[in-house]
């Protein structure tokens, strides 16, 4: 399935992409898809439904991020070894860990805010994994069983807050709309390979970025047993994996954004974002 919310932000209502790439409306038989919602029991519950007997939404609405309210977005930094080189730091002993703010989250065609003071506003394609089954001390060979499915995550990050304002990652992370999600919770029957997905992400029609998960140094299974050692990840958790090359701090020279630029990025068979920047 491909799920996903839509509406004016802090309104959303639940729906299903069907295979005619019409949103069908859900609201009939679940509130939100919200960590209490994506849950093994409730997803198949949904998968059982005939698509053609829910609603068709009318009208092009806006699309919001696919879960609402996840209790964590916990991101991967250096997972590509490719980036860790353009970013001039060694391939990492195990994997880095930060967090975003929950705030920071938006939809896939929302604006983005350059933030007041920044001067190296960055962008990062990623695959999200979005738990379904909580994860405490989970082996690798299990972990796939804790997965609800996958998700475009783009993770901005502002590199002077980033690097030169001391401290840890997370000032540079977490500025309003810094982390779109979506545009669809896609199930993880529908994915057969996750590490076998390529990811893209052009600003103003010129591509940066062009990989594939297959690249990642700590891949999916590793990550959600690593991460439940040190935490119990939650359903509606969203874990960002890392992004491959190509960000514009590695450019030569470097490329920030700026307001007016548009960002295009996505992952196959997760869908695909169009973001535009605007001063904060």
């Amino acid at each position: 399935m491909k799920l996903l919310r839509y509406g004016p932000a802090g309104a959303e209502q639940p729906g299903l992409l069907d295979s005619d790439g019409n949103i069908r409306d859900l609201s009939s038989h679940v509130a939100d898809l919200t960590p209490q919602t994506i849950t093994d029991d409730v997803l198949q519950r949904l998968a059982a439904i005939d698509p053609t007997s829910l609603p068709v939404v009318e009208n092009s609405p806006r699309i919001g991020a696919c879960v609402a309210r996840p209790g964590k977005l916990v991101c991967i930094g250096l997972n590509y070894s490719d980036h860790a080189a353009e970013a001039g730091m060694e391939v990492p002993p195990e994997p880095v860990i930060f967090f975003k703010a929950t705030s920071a989250i938006c939809g896939p065609t929302d604006t983005v805010e350059i933030p007041r003071g920044a001067t190296k506003t960055d962008w990062e394609v990623e695959l999200g994994v979005v738990i379904g089954k909580r994860a405490k001390y989970v082996t690798e060979d299990a972990a796939m069983d804790h997965i609800a499915g996958y998700c475009v995550v783009n993770d901005i990050s502002e590199r002077d807050f980033q690097i030169h304002h001391a401290g840890q990652w997370v000032k540079g992370k977490s500025h309003d709309t810094f982390a779109p999600i979506g545009p669809w919770l896609v199930t993880k029957d529908e994915i057969a390979d996750p590490q076998n997905l390529p990811l893209w992400l052009s600003v103003n029609g010129h591509r940066f970025q062009d990989g594939s998960t297959e690249t990642m140094i700590y891949q999916v299974p590793f990550l959600i047993s690593y991460l439940s050692r040190f935490m119990t990840l939650e359903p509606g958790d969203i874990i960002s994996t890392g992004t491959p090359p190509g960000v514009g701090l590695g450019q030569k020279p470097p490329v920030f954004l700026k307001a007016g630029d548009v960002m295009e990025l996505g992952v196959e068979g997760l869908g695909s974002q169009e973001l535009t920047c605007v001063g904060a």
